[in-house]
């Protein structure tokens, strides 16, 4: 069985389409028909979003940490014990390619990590998708995504899980699989659409991420305009 862990905070608004490419990507027939089990955590939630994770036929978990980190710990863990032996992550604000499991698993690797990418830029500044392709568009990259990742149980118990840290808990968690001898695969799995959204309630994560590659662009381009004048 694979277990496929989301962890989610208020995200009503774009839960159901995340939900939904992962069931498209579940009936992969590259899978064999194995089964997929959904594991929604959610964390500190106050909206609707449990009852579209229900709807949607996902099992949930839930917590109270407002932690990225803790909530994928407690899904994997869950997943596990429900006899999981693949573990892939996303988030809620993500849609997956139909793809994803099959070639995540595909690869025979302990560890895949993928790509992400945004297909709407129009509320960043000029700029920004430039900067951004420059930093985590190059094939090949060594980055780390916990919207596009994937471990094997087996190797996550090796490593001991992942460590309840507010932000890049997805990055220990892979330099310490390496530090095992365990096989990574980089790029080893097709590109995860994600939010563009910089703005959010909890620190750390991809929104994090924007929000600096945003300051540092306003930045460059006040500075560019100061010049001009």
């Amino acid at each position: 069985m694979i277990g496929v862990v989301v962890p989610v905070h208020n995200e009503a608004a774009l839960l159901g389409e995340c939900l939904e490419s992962i069931a498209r990507a579940a009936r992969d027939p590259g899978l064999h028909d194995e089964p997929v089990e959904v594991v929604a955590v959610l964390d500190a939630c106050t909206d609707r979003s449990a009852a579209i994770a229900v709807r949607r036929g996902a099992q949930i978990v839930s917590l109270d940490a407002r932690c990225v980190g803790a909530a994928r710990a407690l899904g994997a863990s869950f997943a596990i014990d429900a006899g999981a032996r693949w573990i892939a992550l996303t988030d809620a604000d993500s849609v997956v390619p139909e793809s994803w499991l099959s070639t995540q698993l595909g690869t025979g690797a302990d560890v895949t990590c993928g790509p992400v990418r945004i297909e709407d830029w129009s509320a960043h500044p000029f700029g920004m998708q430039e900067r951004f392709e420059r930093l985590y568009g190059r094939t090949g990259a060594f980055h780390v995504h916990g919207a596009n990742l994937g471990v094997s149980a087996s190797a996550y118990h090796k490593a001991g899980g992942f460590p309840r840290l507010r932000k890049g808990e997805a990055e220990v968690l892979v330099a310490l699989l390496a530090r095992l001898g365990c096989r990574v695969a980089w790029d080893g799995a097709p590109a995860v659409t994600t939010s563009a959204r910089w703005e959010s309630t909890i620190d750390g994560g991809f929104a994090s991420v924007l929000r600096d590659l945003r300051e540092a662009c306003l930045a460059e381009l006040s500075g560019v305009a100061a010049v001009a004048a």
